[in-house]
């Protein structure tokens, strides 16, 4: 076989690899902190959604749904149908009184992250960075996208405040530039 035709097939295994299994992402911003960090490169699998559906606690990557060319990485928080609320620095799913456990948060919240009530639609996610307070997650995507010009409809920004199944790219699954580290199951949630 001739060295071309190597050449060929690497890189033909390559993008099938790159475009159908695995994802290769750097983080631009903190907003993931102490859980991954500023500079990091990770590998995510494409396929982990392909016979399953997002948990709660999973780290994904996505198309921003305010600006789908631009692709971010938060964890799951809400699940479809689900009520999520944020009180004095809590997140409450549904009526529960106690709150989620949040062993990886960086540091405590600050009021302003207080009074958020979220109606998850049915075919639909709620994402938070784990540095909440230095995250733009869906706490502020409706917000964005009436300042950004993409809608002045409140109703239709509310609807972008939410990702889509079909809009998760793939699920974080290691960490191999900033140390190595296994990013699934970073979070326990019973439910």
């Amino acid at each position: 076989m001739s060295w071309v035709m190597m050449v060929v097939i690497v890189l033909a295994i390559v993008w099938f690899l790159t475009n159908y299994i695995i994802v290769n992402a750097s983080i631009p911003s903190g907003s993931m902190e102490n859980t991954i960090m500023t500079g990091d490169r990770l590998i995510g699998q494409r396929f982990a959604y392909w016979f399953n559906d997002p948990k709660r606690g999973d780290i994904v990557l996505f198309h921003w749904p305010v600006e789908p060319k631009t692709i971010y990485i938060k964890r799951v928080i809400g699940l479809p149908g689900e009520t999520v609320t944020i009180k004095k620095g809590r997140i409450y799913i549904n009526d529960s009184t106690t709150p989620l456990k949040e062993d990886y948060l960086k540091e405590k919240w600050v009021n302003e992250n207080d009074g958020f009530t979220f109606h998850v639609p049915n075919d639909s996610y709620l994402m938070l960075g784990d540095n909440r307070n230095n995250s733009a997650d869906s706490r502020d995507w409706a917000e964005e996208a009436v300042e950004k010009g993409v809608t002045n409809s409140t109703k239709k920004a509310k609807k972008l405040t939410y990702v889509k199944k079909k809009q998760i790219i793939a699920k974080a699954w290691f960490r191999y530039v900033g140390g190595f580290k296994n990013l699934t199951n970073t979070a326990d949630y019973d439910n």
